[in-house]
């Protein structure tokens, strides 16, 4: 079963339950998928799914920290609903040991050992925790084996 055939049968659930504001962010999700399709010009790969995934939550966690800076607790309250339900369909997310495991061991495959390195590095590591692990969590531990 595809990401897109998962939407469309938890979309017919949130409308049965009355879900408004699932249902909401599962066509986001979904219209983010087709549109990502659509310039592809075919099928979407698993990767290419998890991609679309990792773009939508970054896009409501720059929205989330911009509403806590600005006292809007409303808004922010809104925005955590609809990242827990886009975690529902993102993969599982790495913990910290697991990721700074990866950390560790990518910047010795790459050889890295001065904060100049530190594109390298996170050019090597990105690829591997795609999808699975925020960038900014992955930026402070490249940054503290580095300094």
């Amino acid at each position: 079963m595809t990401l897109l055939d998962k939407l469309n049968e938890d979309m017919k659930q949130a409308m049965r339950n009355k879900e408004k504001d699932k249902l909401t962010v599962i066509r986001m999700l979904k219209a983010a998928l087709q549109n990502e399709a659509i310039n592809q010009g075919g099928e979407l790969s698993a990767d290419d799914e998890i991609t679309v995934l990792a773009r939508e939550m970054k896009q409501r966690r720059d929205s989330l920290s911009e509403f806590e800076k600005a006292g809007r607790e409303d808004l922010a309250e809104k925005v955590r609903a609809e990242i827990a339900i886009v975690e529902d369909y993102s993969p599982k997310q790495l913990s910290a040991d697991e990721l700074e495991q990866i950390v560790k061991t990518t910047i010795e495959e790459v050889g890295a050992t001065t904060k100049a390195d530190f594109g390298k590095v996170m050019g090597a590591i990105m690829p591997k925790v795609k999808g699975r692990a925020d960038g900014n969590a992955v930026n402070q531990f490249v940054k503290q084996y580095l300094s």
